[in-house]
């Protein structure tokens, strides 16, 4: 995968393969390029459906296959055959259109290119492939390119291996803790929404590093507000509307929450982006997020939100989803560093590369800026963060309020291996301090969010505990040795995805 010095990657990987066209050209041709030959074989991309049939005649693929021993029909299976680590369209298409359903395609746009589409592409596009290739079954790289547009596509299958295989090692160790885990038992007091009114708002900010206002969503009780307040933070090309679900369940338990429209990297941001009119979001907004945020917390006390009186500004948790975790951890004391992005953003090869890299090289220029905690933010909640390049957690404590990591076991986007378990380790290892880190069985990274309407989604009860402990916490939430439980202990799972939470496992754990 290549790197590139922006998000534009991630655009330009896409328009490579993807595009506008008429549906009515099939893709017809596979250009396969198999390990350690130099010659390329074209076969039909209806042949692949057998692979079977296809390596039993007389070609060159099948002489080729017979004198290795079967290896190569071996991997045509694997990679062809192989369910793509998504789950079902309907699962992304609960956040329409999904922020990074899109990057489905990566994967293939990576593996070579096809020939006769035009250098643009659209979201929609993306979409009405994935849905075609969803209504043929399982999602599997073949589902997909017959689902694709165009004439002939190339495919390097020796590099398509090492892509799978990679991306599936590094699932494997959340699976391996979640065998050895015990799912939370579901609390009605947690998981059902409360006894009270809700209400939404939305309104404008004014700030003075953005050139134009930040949008606000505000949710919160119509009446007995608790006065404490959360904000959420969303994601790369996504919006609070993703996430309203959240905010709707806290605020019916008595919290008021925020949820600000980030400018820079919203949906608004991306759409503008695949026409051309604008470039990628740029590294500045690693360092603009965080002072959205605190911007808020800034209103909320001056009393500029129009929010009721009473309202504790001084003692707030903040949650977030993908770039809006990084956020939540920047906020909570985590101190970004270019170490590892110098060191590693340039080697192709490393077995903890993934695709969240992309986004997390990008920042090298803005890393310098983005230590950004807020001593008003006393505990964060960061689901799939980006963060094993980002944030130095083998020396020293990195947060100063507590941390709840959630990643879910098929996130490809943001595998849970390289970007979860592995720093939460090393923080694991330099004493108990009161962090956890909670892994969703089947969770990936588009389905633990919630818009208004849909109850809070899966995190429901997860998210309303941890929220719950730490205002009950007060001083004590500050992490250290010691540090109390903010979990009631097996009392907060969510409905669809088992939640195990494997902290205490992770000073030993060895992947």
């Amino acid at each position: 995968m290549r790197i590139s010095p922006s998000l534009a990657a991630l655009g330009l990987a896409l328009a490579a393969g993807l595009a506008a066209v008429p549906p009515a050209r099939a893709l017809e041709t596979i250009e396969l390029k198999l390990p350690l030959v130099e010659t390329t074989f074209s076969i039909r991309l209806a042949e692949l459906s057998d692979p079977g049939a296809l390596l039993a005649g007389n070609s060159d693929l099948a002489e080729l296959d017979q004198a290795t021993r079967g290896a190569i029909g071996r991997s045509l299976v694997d990679l062809f055959n192989a369910p793509l680590p998504l789950q079902a369209l309907d699962v992304a298409r609960q956040v329409v259109p999904s922020p990074l359903a899109q990057q489905a395609l990566l994967l293939l746009s990576s593996l070579g290119g096809v020939d006769g589409l035009p250098a643009d592409v659209s979201s929609d596009t993306v979409l009405k492939v994935l849905d075609r290739a969803a209504g043929r079954g399982p999602l599997t790289m073949l589902g997909v390119l017959e689902a694709v547009p165009g004439r002939t596509a190339s495919v390097d299958v020796g590099k398509g291996l090492f892509l799978l295989q990679r991306m599936n090692a590094q699932l494997l160790s959340a699976h391996r803790l979640l065998e050895g885990g015990t799912a939370a038992t579901p609390a009605p007091s947690l998981r059902d929404p409360g006894p009270l009114p809700v209400r939404r708002d939305t309104l404008t900010l004014p700030v003075t590093y953005r050139p134009q206002p930040l949008e606000v969503v505000v949710i919160r009780p119509t009446q007995q507000a608790s006065g404490r307040l959360v904000a959420i933070s969303h994601g790369l090309w996504d919006g609070p509307e993703s996430f309203e679900g959240w905010a709707r369940h806290l605020a019916s338990h008595g919290y008021t929450v925020l949820l600000p429209r980030h400018p820079g990297s919203d949906r608004t941001q991306q759409q503008a982006m695949l026409s051309g009119k604008v470039p990628p979001p740029g590294p500045a907004e690693l360092r603009l997020r965080p002072l959205d945020i605190s911007a808020l917390i800034d209103a909320a006390a001056a009393g500029k939100l129009g929010l009721p009186g009473g309202l504790d500004t001084g003692s707030v948790v903040v949650l977030g989803q993908s770039w809006g975790a990084t956020t939540a951890l920047q906020l909570a004391g985590a101190r970004p560093t270019s170490q590892q992005l110098q060191k590693r953003c340039s080697n192709l090869q490393d077995p903890q590369r993934n695709l969240s890299w992309v986004l997390q090289c990008s920042f090298l220029g803005a890393i310098d800026q983005a230590v950004l905690a807020d001593p008003r933010v006393k505990a964060a909640v960061a689901v799939s963060p980006p963060m094993s390049l980002l944030f130095e957690t083998g020396t020293i404590p990195v947060f100063q309020g507590r941390v709840l990591v959630v990643s879910g076991s098929r996130d490809w986007v943001v595998p849970p291996g390289p970007e979860a378990i592995a720093p939460m380790a090393r923080v694991a290892r330099l004493g108990k301090d009161g962090h956890r880190l909670v892994l969703a069985g089947g969770g990936d990274h588009f389905n633990m969010g919630s818009p208004y309407d849909q109850g809070g989604g899966p995190l429901r009860g997860l998210l309303l505990a941890w929220v719950n402990g730490a205002f009950a916490a007060g001083p004590a939430v500050a992490p250290g040795p010691g540090a109390p439980a903010l979990l009631p202990p097996g009392g907060w799972g969510g409905d669809g995805l088992p939640l195990v939470d494997v902290s205490d496992r992770l000073a030993s754990w060895n992947p």
